[in-house]
């Protein structure tokens, strides 16, 4: 299993049509092969900055199955127009320690 972490940097104003706009895009990921879960949190400190915790069978299922098909053109469609700067992601691999 890998998880793919994406921090969101939003528009301010916009967080809230940010977060129903990614609660649609869950419909779209659904569709893609491997997908398992995502999980949206907002960060405390800085209000319009996002963590989508997002997790996948491989990380070809996310980088070649899911974002060269259409479903990412939908998914970008919902939620890019939130946007203040591109998503910063990144794959992790199994947990090497767990708590």
């Amino acid at each position: 299993m890998i998880l793919e972490q994406a921090i969101f940097t939003i528009t301010l104003g916009s967080e809230k049509e940010f977060e129903s706009a990614m609660q649609a895009a869950t419909a779209v990921f659904a569709e893609a092969k491997g997908f398992r879960s995502l999980t949206l949190r907002r960060s405390v400190e800085r209000p319009s900055t996002y963590t989508g915790l997002i997790e996948w069978d491989t990380v070809d299922d996310h980088v070649v199955g899911f974002r060269e098909s259409e479903l990412f053109t939908r998914y970008r469609a919902l939620v890019g127009p939130f946007f203040a700067a591109p998503p910063e992601v990144q794959h992790f691999e199994e947990p090497a320690v767990v708590g």
